[in-house]
């Protein structure tokens, strides 16, 4: 699957609120999103063993190798990564489908996917409509808006503390400030957009509780959704 970029193709660099985490926005990223949703509605979608509310299916290999070509070039002045080949644990569609009042309580608060600093997510959004976005989050307790090696124990002995005292009043996914977490950032679910971030960034998807989430890829929150480690 022969993959182009769009010719208005936009790149944009945010910092995440204290700690200045770096975010990097890229709008009309494909010049044929919609050949790739007809891909997505192609494929066989599972239930994977991951802290994911819904279903995935594994994305063309193609599209991992058009992400190393977009994005090694802004590595440097976007992540203070040199470039390099990609390496990806993840590369899949998914489609957020579980009805949050099935979530258990690790899926109602926002995530970290990684405690390694050198580590990217990146989520292109490829539904129409309001399926909403990612927001990312300060942990009021410790004041963590990420989380790497020399914080996880700390930040994880407060989350369980946190779990024991407050998990019946936590319900749904989350949808801005709550007692625990503070939204700092927030980008809007637009159709081709992508979003970098660092895997350690707390984040979460911003979905909202009030109607059934399609299984459908043609119609529910589908998104392409992978990790990235740099080799050299």
């Amino acid at each position: 699957m022969l993959l182009d970029t769009h010719p208005g193709l936009r790149a944009s660099r945010r910092l995440i609120g204290r700690e200045r985490a770096p975010l990097l926005v890229i709008d009309q990223l494909l010049a044929d999103p919609e050949r790739m949703v007809g891909k997505a509605c192609t494929r066989q979608y599972t239930k994977m063993a991951s802290m994911f509310p819904g279903l995935r299916a594994p994305a063309p290999p193609s599209y991992g190798q058009f992400l190393e070509s977009i994005l090694n070039p802004l590595l440097r002045d976007c992540f203070d990564l040199a470039p390099g080949r990609f390496v990806f644990p993840m590369c899949h569609f998914s489609l957020v489908t579980q009805p949050p009042s099935s979530l258990h309580y690790l899926q109602r608060i926002p995530h970290i996917d990684s405690v390694h600093r050198n580590g990217l997510a990146t989520v292109h959004y490829l539904f129409r409509g309001d399926w909403g976005g990612t927001d990312f989050y300060r942990h009021r307790a410790t004041g963590f808006e990420y989380v790497d090696e020399g914080r996880h124990a700390a930040y994880f002995a407060c989350t369980e503390e946190e779990r024991r005292r407050d998990a019946g009043r936590v319900q749904g996914y989350i949808d801005g400030d709550t007692p625990l977490f503070e939204r700092i950032e927030g980008v809007e679910g637009v159709f081709n957009r992508l979003i970098v971030y660092r895997r350690n960034s707390l984040h979460s998807g911003r979905i909202g509780n009030d109607r059934l989430l399609p299984s459908d890829p043609a119609t529910g929150r589908l998104s392409i959704n992978s990790f990235i480690d740099v080799a050299a």
